[in-house]
C-alpha cells in the first residue's frame, strides 16, 4: 500500500504538488461566483436567481470553445513529456489563434440576448435580468479563451502556481468592482446584476492581460518557441481541434443537460428556481476544487505518456482520485451537518420576513443532502474522465456523456415540471446520473486502452532541450484507435 503523500513519479506527493495550486485556483474561481452570488441575493432575490439560468445559458455554447482551448494543456504535458519543448510554443499559437476566432464570434449571441433569455420561460422580472447578465458575459467570452489558453500553457508544464497567480488576479479585479457597480457605491452608478456582469468582463481582461505577458517572456521563448513558434500549422491545429473538439463537446453536453434541468425546475416556480440555484452554487465549494484535482491528474497523464510510461499515469490517477474522494466526503458532511450557516449566506436583509425565503429555505436544506450524495460519486467522474482526457480519450467521454445526459437528467426533470412531480424528484435522478457516469469511466479506465494513446504527432528528428523519448504517432481517426509505435 502506497504511504501518504510520496514524492517519486506517479505518487501521490506529485499529484498533490500540482492539484494544489490548480484546487486553489479552482477555489478561488468558485469564491468569486460564490461571492457574486451572494451580492446578488442581498441586493435583490430575483437578481440573484437570475444569474444561475443566464450563466447556464451562457456556458452551453461557450463550454465547447473553452474547453477545446484549454485542451492545448494535454499537447503542452505530452511534448514536455517526450522531450520536444520547442514544440510546445507552436501547439499554444494554435490554440491562441482559435481562441480568437472563437470569442470575437462569440460577440454574434449579443444582439440575440433577449431571445436566448426567452428560451427559459421564467416570470418576466427574472427574463429581463437575465437577458442582461447574458449579454455582459458574451464580452467575457474572448478574454477568458486567451486566459484559458495562457494557463493551459502553464498547467501542462506543471507550473500551476503561475495558474493560481493569473486566476487570482482575475477574482481580485472582478469582486471589487462587482461590489462597488452592483451596489452603486464610491460614486458608481447603482447597476445591480448588470454590475456584477461587466465585473466579470473587467476581472477576464485582466486575467488574459497578465496569462499573455507571462507567456510571452523572454525565457519562454528561449526554452519553449512562445514567440517564435507563431506560424500557423494546418496539421498541428486539426489534431487540437480532433481531440480538443470532443472534449470540449463533453462539457457543452453536460452544461447543455443541466441548463436544461435549471430551466426545466424553474417553471417549477421562482422558489425552485431560487433553492436549486443556491444548491448549486453552494456546490461549487467542493465542485471545482475537484476538478483542480482531476486537472491535475490530466498533466500528469499526458507527461507520463508522453515519456511511454503508462504504469505511472495510472498510478497517478488512482492517487488523484483517493485525495479527491476525501476532499469530496468532507464537504458533504458539512452540508449535511450544518446547512443553516451556508444558507444564511444567502440571506437578504428582508429574508427573515420573507414567507418565501423560508420556503426556499427549507428547500435548500433537502437539495443539498442530494448534493451531498452524489457529490462523492463525482469524485471518481472527474479524476477519471480527466485521465481519459489527458491521454486523447476524449471521443468515449463525450459520447458517454450525450447517451446518458438527456435520458436520466432532462426526460425527468421534464416529468417532474409536465406530470407534477416536484423538484426532489428531478434531483434525485440528476444524482443517478453522477453515479452513473463515474462508473461508466471507471469501467473504461480499467480496460486500459487509454494507454496506448497519444494527442502529439512522431518525432521526425531530435528536439532542442531535455532528453525524452519519440512521441507516438497522432491517434488514428477512428474513435479509441491506439496509437502506433515506431
Amino acid at each position: 500500500m502506497e504511504a501518504p503523500l510520496r514524492k517519486e513519479p506517479g505518487a501521490s506527493g506529485e499529484v498533490l504538488r500540482l492539484a494544489i495550486p490548480l484546487i486553489l485556483s479552482s477555489s478561488v474561481l468558485t469564491l468569486q461566483m460564490f461571492i457574486g452570488r451572494v451580492l446578488l441575493s442581498r441586493y435583490d432575490m430575483h437578481h440573484g436567481a437570475a444569474v444561475v439560468p443566464a450563466v447556464m445559458m451562457f456556458w452551453t455554447p461557450f463550454a465547447l470553445l473553452f474547453h477545446t482551448a484549454s485542451y492545448v494543456s494535454t499537447f503542452v504535458a505530452q511534448y514536455l513529456g517526450a522531450g520536444r519543448p520547442r514544440r510546445i510554443g507552436p501547439a499554444t499559437w494554435q490554440a491562441l489563434y482559435f481562441s480568437a476566432l472563437a470569442g470575437v464570434a462569440f460577440l454574434g449571441l449579443v444582439p440575440l440576448a433577449d431571445e436566448v433569455a426567452a428560451l427559459a420561460g421564467h416570470a418576466p422580472e427574472v427574463r429581463d435580468l437575465e437577458a442582461t447578465y447574458f449579454r455582459c458575459l458574451c464580452f467575457s467570452a474572448l478574454p477568458a479563451l486567451l486566459t484559458a489558453t495562457a494557463s493551459g500553457f502553464f498547467a501542462g508544464r506543471g507550473d500551476t502556481w503561475t495558474v493560481l497567480l493569473i486566476n487570482a488576479a482575475c477574482m481580485l479585479v472582478n469582486v471589487i468592482l462587482a461590489f462597488l457597480w452592483i451596489f452603486g457605491l464610491a460614486g458608481f452608478p447603482e447597476w445591480g446584476v448588470a454590475g456584477a456582469g461587466w465585473a466579470i468582463v473587467a476581472g477576464d481582461c485582466a486575467a488574459a492581460s497578465l496569462g499573455l505577458l507571462l507567456l510571452f517572456r523572454r525565457r519562454h521563448e528561449a526554452e519553449f518557441a512562445t514567440r517564435s513558434g507563431w506560424r500557423f500549422e494546418p496539421a498541428l491545429f486539426g489534431r487540437l481541434l480532433r481531440f480538443g473538439v470532443p472534449a470540449g463537446l463533453q462539457w457543452a453536453i453536460d452544461t447543455l443537460a443541466f441548463n436544461l434541468f435549471v430551466i426545466l425546475v424553474g417553471r417549477l416556480g421562482v422558489v425552485e428556481l431560487t433553492a436549486t440555484g443556491i444548491a448549486g452554487n453552494l456546490n461549487l465549494l467542493v465542485f471545482l476544487p475537484a476538478l483542480g484535482m482531476g486537472q491535475a491528474v490530466a498533466v500528469l497523464v499526458g507527461q507520463h505518456l508522453g515519456r511511454d510510461r503508462p504504469d505511472l499515469a495510472e498510478r497517478s490517477t488512482w492517487a488523484g482520485a483517493r485525495m479527491a474522494w476525501v476532499l469530496m466526503t468532507a464537504v458533504a458532511l458539512l452540508y449535511v451537518l450544518v446547512p443553516g450557516p451556508l444558507l444564511s449566506l444567502f440571506r437578504g436583509a428582508d429574508a427573515p420576513q420573507s414567507a418565501d425565503w423560508a420556503e426556499v429555505g427549507e428547500m435548500v436544506v433537502v437539495l443539498l443532502r442530494f448534493v451531498a450524495a452524489y457529490c462523492l460519486f463525482d469524485s471518481l467522474n472527474l479524476v477519471l474522465s480527466s485521465a481519459l482526457r489527458g491521454a486523447g480519450d476524449t471521443r468515449f467521454v463525450t459520447w458517454v456523456v450525450l447517451l446518458l445526459s438527456f435520458p436520466i437528467v432532462v426526460l425527468p426533470a421534464w416529468a417532474s415540471w409536465h406530470y407534477g412531480w416536484g423538484v426532489y424528484w428531478a434531483w434525485g435522478f440528476a444524482s443517478v446520473y453522477v453515479a452513473v457516469l463515474a462508473l461508466t469511466f471507471l469501467w473504461r479506465f480499467r480496460q486500459g486502452k487509454w494507454k496506448r494513446m497519444r494527442v502529439i504527432e512522431a518525432a521526425v528528428e531530435p528536439d532542442a532541450g531535455p532528453a525524452g523519448r519519440p512521441a507516438e504517432e497522432a491517434q488514428a481517426a477512428e474513435f479509441g484507435a491506439p496509437a502506433a509505435h515506431g
